[in-house]
């Protein structure tokens, strides 16, 4: 009987644990949303109770959040979100938009546009399959090798144009974002990371799509928004020197591709929160930019 092989020592801790990515078991189109909607109610109450200084709420808040399961469960549903059978992976329509752009061949290293996707939950997008694209991975809380853990917002600004990008996805990440003024912020955070407009004039093909910013967002943040709809909001992006290239509204979310075409200085518009709706039906998701 042969003996059996000693394990040698582990290199380092990491190599110890195991994979970051725990795939959940399958949760109903219900379940999900519950989860997800659980999820914004509460950080919605947080941030009343941040706002009046009761430390005492807050903790309960959090505590709260914690037994829903957190950062990770809000992501797992998320994820279930992504499945073919819910709507799927929302790249793929950016990838259909981009159809023309791109040839069939995949190019070479070189050749390969620079994306930066902001809450990214997975390596295995379409984006990613394409071929079309180096990507930069980012999340609050990474769910793979692959995805940096780190906050777009705190993220450091390029140094010069080889560490810009040529588009940035947010897909259903803005929503996330707590306050309106944040929001607005995070979209005139996106100018300082694109490249200049002017970049691509030797190829037609690629100036009618890029720089550009890849939005998504549930489909009642501008269709049944108080303080947001498609009017206001195509007017907060162009005053960031962003035009409407495509746009498609399902019956859940949202997805648009603005294209940048000017680099705008100064402070620029002010866009309050401005009711443009009523009705008791009306959610109050806004994006303010001061």
């Amino acid at each position: 009987m042969a003996a059996k092989k000693k394990k040698g020592p582990l290199k380092n801790l990491a190599a110890g644990r195991p994979p970051v990515l725990h795939r959940p078991k399958s949760m109903s189109r219900t379940a999900t949303k519950a989860i997800i909607n659980k999820h914004h109610l509460l950080q919605k109450r947080k941030r009343q109770a941040i706002a009046k200084g009761d430390k005492a709420e807050v903790a309960i808040i959090d505590a709260e959040i914690e037994a829903l399961g957190g950062l990770e469960r809000y992501q797992e549903a998320s994820l279930q979100g992504q499945r073919h059978d819910r709507g799927g992976d929302s790249s793929r329509v950016l990838m259909q938009w981009l159809k023309s752009t791109f040839s069939p061949q995949k190019p070479d290293s070189s050749r390969r546009l620079r994306m930066l996707e902001v809450g990214a939950l997975s390596t295995q997008n379409a984006c990613s399959k394409s071929g079309h694209f180096d990507i930069v991975r980012i999340d609050l809380k990474s769910q793979e090798e692959g995805i940096l853990e780190q906050d777009f917002m705190e993220r450091p600004l390029p140094r010069d144009e080889s560490e810009r990008f040529d588009i940035i996805s947010l897909s259903l990440v803005l929503n996330f974002v707590p306050e309106a003024k944040g929001r607005g912020d995070m979209l005139r955070r996106t100018t300082q990371f694109l490249r200049a407009p002017g970049r691509y004039i030797d190829s037609p093909g690629l100036a009618a799509s890029f720089p550009s910013l890849f939005l998504v967002l549930p489909a009642p943040c501008v269709t049944n928004s108080r303080y947001l709809d498609e009017e206001r909001l195509v007017a907060i992006m162009e005053s960031l020197g962003y035009t409407m290239a495509e746009s498609k509204t399902s019956q859940r979310l949202v997805y648009y591709l603005w294209r940048r075409v000017r680099v705008c200085k100064g402070p620029g518009t002010v866009f309050p929160k401005k009711e443009v709706r009523s009705g008791s039906s009306r959610n109050n998701f806004a994006v303010v930019l001061s």
